[in-house]
């Protein structure tokens, strides 16, 4: 039986935790990131993602993946990833299960008619939704809103994918997150810890790999064609000389379990290799180094970069995907302007929240409501307020 390895000075100390936005008493029995892990874990939204589209519409099939699954993988991936670099598993996962907590009916077709639809309204962002769902739309605990996370599992939620402000920041930061930390900092100029660094870099294998399973399944593209990448080619040759007589269904496994194995083991000596050359004392030496201390090697980066590359040209831009998406929008771009006009359409408790304020206040209740949906009640509502099915 595997024993954990005691953690390394700069990870995350559950016993040292920056504490809650509301003060609780510690649990006898779990630290507190298993406890953050475990609320998430029980929450409505989590279950929700059982219902939403990870690529494909559940309609279309048993076997493909959901967000929910997805983020199952994305947890295990990340907890074996903090395990190798003795990092604090809990936390790894707590964030993993989280992150795509924000995500809309339709995955990204969804987000993108969302987006559209919340221009006028201070936008629409998939993780700063996460956000609010676990500090304000949760609502299941006597004392507060939300579900009163950590502030290290805040602060990965928020920042997993690298700093929001200052010199290092991608994009423009959405008004929510702003908001919450000006009441709860999350030190938004800096990197965020190694395990939220290590729940990012699962995400991408996760999707990565699993896409192309999803992909060959549905027919979207053979073998063939993801032999034509360089990195999945040499996998595929591996497996025909091993197995050079097996059957296509145990071919597709063997390849994704092989994506999976070198992606792991290449973060996990790229890891090590930065973490020693920084030599970090503290997680806040991790956080202020000034880059991503868990990532891919320049060639494992590259051959990540021309899967996506793939997947993009040969499964999301695929005319069957495509289609779907299109009318995936369809369904979400006339919920928004229906709720818009009148919020007496949505539920009672939904109405009343959105009638308190103005324009912009009624126009995040309702992108509140819409995204907490998922593509099955999206679908119905559309079908009940405008007459019309969406043939998926």
């Amino acid at each position: 039986m595997a024993i954990r390895p005691p953690l390394a000075p700069y990870a995350c100390d559950a016993t040292r935790s920056r504490g809650r936005l509301i003060e609780e008493a510690p649990s006898r029995t779990r630290s507190e990131f298993q406890r953050d892990r475990d609320r998430i874990l029980h929450s409505t939204a989590f279950r929700r993602l059982a219902h939403k589209t990870q690529v494909f519409v559940p309609l279309d099939g048993d076997h493909f993946r959901t967000r929910l699954t997805h983020t199952i993988e994305v947890g295990q991936i990340a907890r074996a990833l903090a395990r190798a670099l003795a990092l604090d598993e809990d936390l790894a996962e707590a964030v993993a299960l989280a992150h795509d907590l924000g995500h809309t009916p339709f995955g990204h077709a969804g987000e993108g008619a969302l987006t559209d639809c919340m221009a006028d309204f201070g936008g629409f962002d998939h993780n700063a939704q996460a956000l609010r769902v676990v500090t304000k739309l949760e609502r299941r605990y006597a004392r507060y809103d939300g579900l009163d996370l950590s502030w290290e599992t805040l602060e990965g939620l928020v920042k997993h994918n690298g700093p929001l402000a200052g010199p290092a920041a991608k994009r423009r930061i959405d008004p929510y997150i702003l908001e919450f930390d000006a009441l709860f900092p999350l030190e938004l100029t800096l990197f965020s810890s190694a395990e939220a660094q290590a729940a990012a870099v699962a995400d991408d294998i996760a999707y990565n790999a699993h896409d192309i399973d999803d992909g060959l399944r549905a027919g979207l593209f053979e073998l063939d064609d993801i032999a034509g990448v360089g990195f999945t080619g040499g996998l595929l040759a591996e497996v025909a000389a091993l197995y050079p007589s097996l059957e296509r269904q145990r071919v597709i496994h063997e390849l994704t379990r092989r994506v999976i194995t070198r992606f792991v083991e290449d973060a996990i000596d790229e890891s090590r290799a930065r973490i020693a050359s920084a030599a970090p004392k503290s997680a806040q030496d991790i956080r202020e180094h000034g880059a991503a201390l868990v990532g891919f090697s320049p060639a494992m980066a590259q051959a990540e970069r021309e899967v996506k590359r793939f997947l993009f040209e040969h499964m999301y831009r695929h005319a069957k995907v495509m289609s779907v998406w299109k009318q995936a929008r369809e369904a979400i771009s006339f919920l928004f302007p229906a709720f818009m006009a009148n919020p007496r359409l949505m539920p009672r408790e939904w109405a009343e929240l959105a009638e308190k304020g103005g324009l912009e206040a009624r126009a995040r209740v309702i992108a509140d409501y819409i995204a907490g949906m998922t593509d099955r009640y999206a679908l119905g509502e559309y079908r009940r307020l405008s007459g019309r099915a969406v043939e998926l």
